[in-house]
């Protein structure tokens, strides 16, 4: 391909996913659930009609491009910020920039933010008296939730717009665009000026390793392209450009506890296979599996309990395994906890019980531990009545004082362990009820059911 004029040479440089940014709606490939016909996104594009909003979605989704249509649809200014670099000095000079436009040509002025969750709330609370009196129409872009991340104040001058990753048919479209343009993209860059040819296995590859980033699409099209033989792209170029990519996880951001909630709902729901496959997502996300240990240990306490027993401890042998054996070994002896407690019995009784006391500990206070329970080292203390009356068990028929009563006066009687008739707390259960009934009629056992929640 022949570069003539400086301009060609400086546009040849830029990277492809930077040369090929849609220049109109017409343009754009994907995100149908903003872009519809007759959705507000869409009607702004189209009408001018310019609005504040933010623009959330994964990296690679059109954040970016859909602030530069917004105001090139509307003839307005557009300034760009990256909050990763900017601070309060460079918003008011975007300011006083808008504000001159504003007063030579009466055209208004969209200030583009990106990052702007790494604004902090006195950044993100210096726009809101430009919004207020029209200076700047704001357009943010993030990656992470806005509820968490976006001041109240400025949510409540700008319109949300959730953005979803491309799926693998709308990125194997923008490389088929990219591959076809001879003014902008790859056209023309094979033998003799003729296009370059993608084998349609690894055009499909390279879709599914961009993981809904259109970005990463292009950039590792761009790289096959340099690796192309005899003007072809095949499977062997695409996998080795797409063997070193990673599938999205932000560690600490929404997607990060999105996907263990994920993992920790489907151990619950009893279902090893999609148990299985979130904990190895954020594995190959880059996830510490360290921290997975630590979850999955919890998921045993929390949501098997003392349904199997064996849940808990299998767990913390995983978790020990791991620490001994490292990545990636250790890693299947997670995988082996995870399988196992997504097929144990289910129960939350200890859990809810667990609960259910601190909400009474919180509401009663400190209440004084009944005499009979009380600890009598001293003769003093036993001169006071310091464990006078105590039944002890062990002299009781099957080491169980019937009738006796070890919740503190002044709370009600309670019966916050309640087993599920599952695995080993059916037994429990069982258990429990034979004892209980050996309890004289209004002999104020633990639990008695006037009392019971």
């Amino acid at each position: 391909m022949s570069l003539g004029s400086a301009a060609e040479r400086a546009d040849a440089g830029r990277p492809l996913a930077d040369r090929m940014r849609p220049r109109s709606i017409a343009d754009i490939v994907g995100q149908p659930q903003v872009l519809g016909s007759g959705k507000p996104l869409r009607v702004a594009l189209e009408t001018g009609r310019l609005h504040s909003m933010v623009l959330w979605g994964p990296p690679g989704s059109g954040k970016t491009t859909l602030a530069r249509l917004v105001a090139q649809g509307s003839d307005a200014q557009f300034i760009a910020l990256s909050a990763v670099m900017a601070g309060i000095k460079d918003v008011r000079a975007a300011v006083e920039k808008a504000q001159a436009e504003r007063a030579a040509t009466g055209r208004r002025t969209v200030l583009f933010l990106d990052e702007v969750h790494r604004f902090n709330k006195s950044q993100q609370d210096t726009f809101l008296p430009y919004l207020e009196d029209g200076t700047l129409v704001f357009i943010g872009a993030t990656t992470e939730n806005p509820s968490f991340e976006v001041v109240s104040a400025l949510l409540s001058r700008a319109r949300v717009y959730v953005l979803r990753a491309l799926q693998p048919s709308d990125l194997a479209e923008i490389m088929r665009r990219a591959l076809a343009d001879r003014e902008r993209g790859l056209g023309g860059r094979g033998p003799g000026g003729a296009d370059l040819q993608v084998d349609a296995d690894a055009l499909g590859l390279l879709a599914r390793a961009a993981d809904g980033d259109g970005r990463r699409a292009l950039n590792m099209l761009e790289i096959a392209a340099d690796l192309a033989v005899d003007g072809r792209v095949g499977i062997e170029q695409a996998a080795e450009i797409a063997g070193g990519t990673r599938r999205r996880f932000d560690k600490g951001g929404e997607q990060f506890y999105d996907q263990i909630s994920a993992l920790h709902k489907s151990v619950r729901g009893t279902d090893p296979d999609a148990a299985l496959y979130w904990f190895c997502r954020m594995v190959d996300g880059g996830c510490d599996p360290g921290y997975l240990a630590r979850r999955i240990v919890r998921m045993a306490v929390e949501d098997i309990g003392l349904a199997d027993p064996r849940g808990l401890q299998l767990a913390i042998d995983a978790w020990t395994a791991y620490d001994r054996l490292g990545s990636p070994e250790g890693e299947l002896a997670l995988a082996n906890a995870v399988v196992y407690l997504a097929c144990a019995p289910k129960s939350n009784a200890v859990y809810a019980a667990y609960n259910e006391v601190n909400a009474d500990v919180r509401e009663y206070g400190t209440l004084e531990v009944p005499m009979p329970l009380r600890n009598a080292p001293t003769s003093l203390m036993k001169d006071l009545g310091y464990g006078k009356g105590y039944r002890y068990a062990h002299d009781e028929p099957d080491a169980y004082a019937a009738g006796e009563r070890y919740l503190p006066e002044g709370l009600p009687d309670r019966r916050y362990y309640r087993p599920v008739p599952r695995g080993l707390e059916l037994r429990i259960g069982e258990a429990l009820e034979r004892l209980r009934a050996r309890v004289p009629q209004g002999g104020g056992k633990p639990g008695g059911e006037g009392g019971a929640r």
